[in-house]
Formats: C-alpha cells, structure tokens, sequence
C-alpha cells in the first residue's frame, strides 16, 4: 500500500503536479465560499472565460501567459460593469455576453495560428507537464491569494452577508469588491496551468456549494471548501496516474462526487428531521386524547 502510494511521487511531473494542483486547491476553495456566497458564481465563469485571448495574445507578442490573462480577466470585469452602468441589462446577462464575445474572440486569435498554440492544452490544462517555473509562478499567485483573503477575512465575510452593515461602519465596499475581483483574476491565472480554462470555473464553484450545504457559518465553510479541495486533488491526480486519464477532469469529477455524497447526505438529515417531527407532533396528539 504504501509503495503504491509513493511509486507517483517518484516522478519529478508527478510531484510538481500534486503541488500545482493542491496550491490551486486551496486559493480555489477560499474564494469558492465567497463566490458562492455573494452570488458572483458566474463572474468565475466569465472572468476564467475571458482570458482565452489574453493568452493567445501574449503568446503572439512574447510576454508571459500569465500576464495577458490577468490583464483580460480584469478587462472583463471592468466591460461587465461598464455594460451593465451603460444599459438596462442584468447583471448575468452583462456576463454571458462579455464572456462569450471575449473567448470567441480567443478562438479565432487561436485559430490564426493553430500551428503555434494548443488549443487543447489551454482549455483543458496540463498538469503533468508543469515546469519548475510555472509551479513557482502558482505557488507565487497562491500563497498571495491566501494572505489577502487571511487578512482580510473579517471584512470579506462582512461584505458577503451583509454590504449595507459594512459599508455603515466604514469598510469600503468598492474596494473589497475589487480586491475579491484581483484575487479572482490571480487564482485563474494559476489555475490555468493546471486544470485549464474550462475547468476552473468548477474549482471556483464546487467546493464552495458543497461547503454550504454542510455548515452555514463562514469559518466552517472555508475549512469544509479547502478540505473539500485538497481531497479531490489528491484523489484525482493519482486517480489520473492510475486510471491513465485527464488529471483536471480526474480532480473536477472527485469534487462532484464529494459534492453528491454532501447534498445525500443533507437530504437524509432533512428526512430524518421531518420524521422525527411528525413523530414528536403524534406523540402530542395522542398525549392530548388521552388527557381530554
């Protein structure tokens, strides 16, 4: 047993993987619970989206991968409030229309030069072919990630359950709102290089709803989100090796199969509950009739 487990980590890639991966977890799962919890689900969505043709762009130019995405993920963000401050339209109208303009935009950017850029390996990510120097760059983007949202936790969790209350006292409403969104764009950008750009958008939103449905306070729920994470990136990456399958997918279908066992599991509680409500109530009744 124990050689099986060591046997992956044998492997240099295999290594660098795992720690790609579990750094993307953590920084995934912190802002998944404020994600969730505001209701900006789908600006992970749009923002992870969007930086398709930052990518092909600076690959084009020759600067990193990782700064032409930061730039479109903010980009993005900036359109969508300009569109909906603009127009009448609703906020996740603002957001499919941007994100879906943005990474077509990607496609055909790709599409120009398809002999010099992978399509494939953008979308879908290449964990085990993490470099030392894009496992640094992760590392760098992540632990940044976890010391904002450390120190700024208070003023976060303020922010998410109640912006009137925060705003009332002097916190800055407007500034958390985009320190939440810089972090956002940084954990796609270190993301990309594990899962890739489709599968981000569950990182960022499976560990979070998986959370909620298990506790309601928010320091319960960002350590059920992280734990959630780390298990599946541990889980997927040596069910990848073993299985000889997609290491991102691999991590995406863990988290779903821990968030199903989750949402049973809540189903069963409320099952139980109601029985031993109606239980409680015929006792009442057949207490009274005995009484009258």
């Amino acid at each position: 047993m124990i050689d099986w487990l060591l046997e992956p980590l044998s492997y240099p890639f295999m290594v660098r993987a795992l720690g790609a991966t579990l750094v993307s977890a953590v920084a995934c799962g912190l802002l998944s619970c404020w994600l969730v919890q505001i209701g900006w689900s789908l600006m992970g969505d749009a923002v992870s989206h969007s930086v398709l043709p930052g990518v092909a762009l600076a690959y084009i130019v020759g600067i990193p991968f990782a700064v032409g995405a930061f730039v479109f993920g903010i980009g993005a963000v900036l359109l969508i409030g300009r569109v909906q401050s603009a127009t009448k339209i609703k906020s996740d109208a603002a957001i499919g229309v941007v994100f879906t303009s943005l990474f077509a935009l990607g496609i055909v950017l790709i599409s120009a030069t398809p002999s010099q850029i992978d399509l494939t390996h953008i979308l879908f990510g290449n964990v085990l072919g993490v470099s030392p120097v894009e496992l640094i760059t992760v590392a760098l983007i992540g632990t940044l990630t976890v010391i904002l949202v450390f120190v700024k936790r208070r003023d976060l969790t303020l922010f998410a359950f109640d912006p009137g209350h925060a705003n009332a006292i002097g916190i800055s409403v407007a500034r958390l709102r985009w320190l939440l969104l810089t972090l956002l764009a940084l954990t796609v950008v270190a993301t990309m290089q594990t899962v890739g750009i489709i599968l981000v958008v569950a990182m960022l939103v499976i560990p979070g709803c998986t959370a909620r449905l298990l506790t309601r306070s928010m320091p319960g729920m960002l350590r059920v989100s992280v734990s959630v994470a780390v298990t599946a990136s541990v889980a997927g990456v040596y069910a990848s090796y073993v299985a000889d399958v997609s290491t991102g997918g691999a991590v995406v279908l863990v988290q779903s199969a821990l968030f199903a066992l989750a949402l049973t599991a809540t189903g069963l509680r409320k099952l139980s509950a109601h029985r031993k409500s109606r239980v409680s109530l015929q006792h009442e009744h057949s207490h009274d009739a005995v009484t009258t």
